[in-house]
């Protein structure tokens, strides 16, 4: 399930669980829209076999980008300069006349860890307060479509009439 299918949940009330819960946001979008995004594309007529190593392979490649992430890779260097990465979480809020205004952000590498995240994250814990519930469709409210993939179909082969 993609993150349009899901709502954001209230933040904790105390600094270092609404600093938690920001920091596992980042990992339930980074995993439910990309991870399964690339899972989802995984041919569905491959042996079990081949498919478990296609998954460890997005799971490997998910990895690297978090030891980026955190800071443990991804710099280039000389003896002046360095160039290196990082990933901001923004908490915003909008407010009834449509203005959004930031409520808290941080830089991904001063948190605790998204290598040490990524592991209980794969298994589905994001956690004690979660990020995100499945979203409830309101009454008389359609739920967001998903278009299917399209597929392209063989099309029938047409008999001759002649003998």
């Amino acid at each position: 399930m993609a993150t349009h299918e899901h709502e954001l949940t209230s933040p904790p009330q105390n600094e270092r669980g609404r600093e938690l819960w920001l920091q596992h946001a980042a990992g339930f979008i980074l995993f439910r829209d990309s991870r399964q995004y690339a899972v989802d594309q995984i041919d569905a007529h491959l042996d079990p076999k081949a498919r478990a190593a296609v998954v460890k392979g997005i799971d490997d490649a998910l990895y690297g980008l978090m030891m980026i992430i955190d800071g443990v890779s991804g710099r280039l260097s000389n003896a002046s300069e360095v160039v290196s990465l990082t990933m901001l979480v923004r908490h915003s809020r909008r407010s009834p006349s449509g203005s959004v205004s930031l409520v808290q952000e941080l830089d991904l590498q001063e948190g605790d860890g998204m290598c040490m995240g990524i592991h209980g994250w794969r298994t589905g814990d994001f956690g004690k307060q979660p990020p995100a519930a499945v979203r409830r469709a309101k009454p008389n409210q359609k739920s967001p479509r998903v278009r299917p993939r399209k597929t392209k179909r063989p099309r029938p082969i047409k008999k001759s009439k002649r003998k």
